[in-house]
């Protein structure tokens, strides 16, 4: 199955259930592997990018299963083992981060590498960090790229300073490898960090597994040496999947209520909601629900800094499509180092549809109006793909090329699309 042609809606009043959130599972995994003792991870996200890391924290000795509904992990206690060959990822960027931290608490040569897309994605500054305090850390040919090589002795601890980081990702490998080290660690950040909620998100869950993070200033993060407990830990719903349905909600003035989400959840991309009332749908947040109703999207120029949820601007990108005005999206460069450059794809599919898109040097500015049914290529990114599908439930004849992408983050989507009764599968 090459496309999938999505066939317009009249009436949208829908209830849909979201699986384990993308970020905590990942989190959790990592964290769990790492720990003593044995937890048990309820509604983790089973998805491309989730297999790859189990497959490689197997391979650093920790004893993974799946059992119905169940991740069953039986840790490690900290101490890594080598697994004598290249760690493979696929296009795991958060993976591929993390475990550079993970892989500094074994012994001897690590090689982490994936796919052609996450060799072109950047690590330069945790690398960096890294070697600064010792760790023989290197990209391919010395570049910040992966693959990467690590000749390890253990995580030293000390001090570590990141500055103009592209990604939050960074300081949280460097805060979940920390417990695990020889010594106490002290993360600074200095000017530009984007991102920061998922930073937030990491504390939680280091907390939850018992190891608080301390934050001395906004700045600031002190990490005791100490050890992760095993645990039965829930994992919340993914708020950027339900994003997909609050838009939809959106542009076809419909109703859809999303189960299995926490209102007061710390991911970030819970604040596209605020977004959503701005122009103009209706939000009623309940007991592990949410329900969007959409109405007259207000017209208008509109302006929105997304650098605390950069994933919601390909959502955003396509309510801003169908609606009167002018819609200025900032603080997203690093956008252009997702699975796609997530910038020109989108500047690329808007004028696909005959909406007026153009990049700028750190988001994109958009011209509303009535989008027009169209191919849409998804470069292998399944933000791109699940954010245009939506888009085809209000516009005829939009088609989504290599809908499988989706399968990285919600592998499930196309199921909940199909239970409103609106997808066809083409060709």
């Amino acid at each position: 199955m090459k496309e999938i042609e999505i066939k317009p809606i009249k009436r949208l009043d829908a209830v849909v259930s979201m699986p384990g959130s993308k970020s905590y599972t990942q989190r959790a995994l990592i964290i769990a592997a790492l720990a003593e003792g044995t937890s048990f991870l309820r509604n983790a996200l089973r998805s491309e990018d989730t297999g790859y890391l189990i497959e490689a924290l197997r391979a650093l000795g920790a004893d993974i299963f799946v059992q119905d509904e169940d991740i069953i992990v039986k840790g490690t206690g900290g101490k890594i083992l080598n697994p004598g060959r290249e760690l493979y990822l696929g296009n795991n960027g958060t993976a591929m981060r993390f475990l550079t931290g993970i892989a500094t608490l074994g012994h001897g040569e690590y090689i982490l590498t994936g796919d052609t897309r996450l060799r072109e994605r950047p690590v330069k500054p945790l690398l960096d960090a890294l070697s600064e305090a010792g760790i023989d850390a290197r990209g391919r040919d010395g570049s910040g790229f992966p693959p990467i090589r690590i000749n390890a002795a253990g995580f030293p601890g000390g001090n570590f300073i990141l500055s103009n980081i592209e990604s939050s990702q960074y300081v949280s490998a460097l805060l979940i490898t920390a417990p695990c080290g020889a010594g106490d660690t002290v993360v600074e950040l200095r000017g530009r960090i984007p991102s920061m909620p998922y930073v937030e998100m990491t504390r939680e869950a280091m907390n939850i597994f018992g190891v608080p993070v301390a934050k001395e200033t906004p700045n600031l993060f002190c990490v005791k040496r100490g050890t992760y407990r095993g645990i039965k830990y829930l994992v919340e719903g993914d708020v950027s999947s339900a994003s997909y349905f609050f838009l939809a909600a959106a542009i076809c003035g419909g109703k859809v209520r999303v189960e299995n989400v926490n209102p007061q959840t710390l991911q970030g991309d819970i604040g596209l909601l605020d977004i959503m009332e701005e122009l103009g749908c209706t939000v009623r947040r309940g007991d592990r629900m949410i329900e969007v109703t959409g109405g007259d999207l207000r017209g208008g120029e509109h302006f929105f800094d997304l650098g605390d949820m950069p994933d919601m601007v390909p959502t955003l990108a396509v309510l801003a499509a169908c609606r009167p005005g002018r819609t200025v999206i900032t603080n997203v460069p690093h956008l252009r180092l997702k699975e796609s450059d997530r910038l020109a794809a989108l500047a690329a599919e808007l004028k696909r549809t005959g909406i007026p898109a153009e990049e700028t040097e750190d988001g994109i500015v958009i011209e509303g109006g009535k989008p027009r049914g169209a191919v849409i290529e998804t470069y292998d990114d399944h933000r791109i793909a699940m954010s245009f599908a939506v888009l085809g439930l209000a516009v005829p004849g939009t088609r989504i090329r290599n809908p499988g992408c989706v399968g990285k983050s919600y592998p499930g989507f196309w199921q909940e699309m199909e239970k409103i009764e609106n997808v066809k599968l083409g060709s």
